[in-house]
């Protein structure tokens, strides 16, 4: 059996968009034809067995999510297979694991997302866009430092988008992998 994660976009942070995973757990086993539900910290990963229509998966999962808890959040799909192959594609194999994060996109970017996006660098940042998804490689820093806001990732990609730092990344493959 393929697993597969659904990731929710920004729950959890800072008290806001509360989303407690084991009620999400609950609800999504009831309402949704998942399987094989469970959930990887608090920042909204929902690892499952792969489901046969994930778009239709991941629209019913925000439904839920909006009715349930009063959030509204993008849900995207990463199967197994696509984590292993954004990782193997990573391209700061010299980052620090905290610093280095995958932004995995609902759908294709703007065709010039990462010359937007690359006027906004800081000193030390690095991006790349491989397939729909957007590595970060941050300043030594850290996010605070960015001038890669969520505002200004939203505007330059022209779709929605949720990242995970690398050390998450693997564990999401780990977590996703056949048992």
């Amino acid at each position: 059996m393929s697993r597969s994660v659904l990731l929710l976009r920004a729950v959890n942070v800072s008290g806001r968009n509360l989303v407690p995973m084991a009620r999400l757990r609950e609800v999504l086993a009831s309402e949704t034809d998942l399987l094989g539900i469970s959930t990887y910290i608090a920042s909204g990963n929902i690892v499952c067995d792969e489901p046969a229509d994930a778009v239709a998966s991941c629209a019913r999962v925000r439904e839920v999510i909006s009715a349930e808890f009063g959030v509204d959040t993008p849900v995207i799909a990463r199967s197994h297979s696509e984590l292993v192959a954004a990782l193997d594609a990573q391209p700061f194999d010299d980052g620090v694991e905290k610093m280095v994060h995958a932004m995995f996109l609902e759908g294709d970017p703007s065709p010039d997302a990462v010359t937007a996006l690359e006027e906004r660098l800081v000193d030390g940042e690095e991006l790349a866009l491989i397939g729909s998804d957007l590595w970060i490689r941050y300043s030594e820093r850290g996010v605070q430092a960015t001038k890669l806001t969520k505002a200004a990732l939203d505007k330059a990609l022209g779709v929605a988008g949720t990242a995970r730092n690398l050390r998450t990344v693997r564990k999401l493959a780990e977590l996703t992998a056949a048992s």
